[in-house]
């Protein structure tokens, strides 16, 4: 199954499990992109001593998981993208809706 997921928050615990799922579906065997919207962009880098974004955001790449970052909400808060999450469109998040077989919101 392809699965798209859109996240939309850096609170720890919701973008890590965000993750988390991510990187199960992915073991599964399912081909999984994340879109990052708003203040999710800021997830690459995100630790907490109970909710490791960044190590889960890691762990979905290196299990060859895609993820997009919105050029908009990146530059409005000063930062580049990263190989991890490279800068993508609105264009993008609609062919991620359009690919996909399901999507997720977090």
């Amino acid at each position: 199954m392809k699965i798209g997921i859109i996240i939309e928050t850096k609170e720890y615990e919701k973008a890590w499990n965000a993750f988390r799922f991510a990187v199960t579906a992915k073991k599964q065997g399912h081909e999984v992109k994340v879109f990052l919207m708003g203040e999710a962009v800021e997830c690459e880098g995100l630790t907490h001593e109970k909710f490791n974004v960044n190590e889960q955001l890691r762990n979905f790449v290196n299990e060859g998981g895609e993820i997009l970052a919105c050029g908009t909400c990146l530059k409005s808060r000063q930062l580049d993208s990263t190989e991890a999450c490279p800068i993508s469109t609105m264009i993008d998040c609609v062919n991620l809706v359009v690919w996909a077989d399901r999507v997720l919101t977090f």
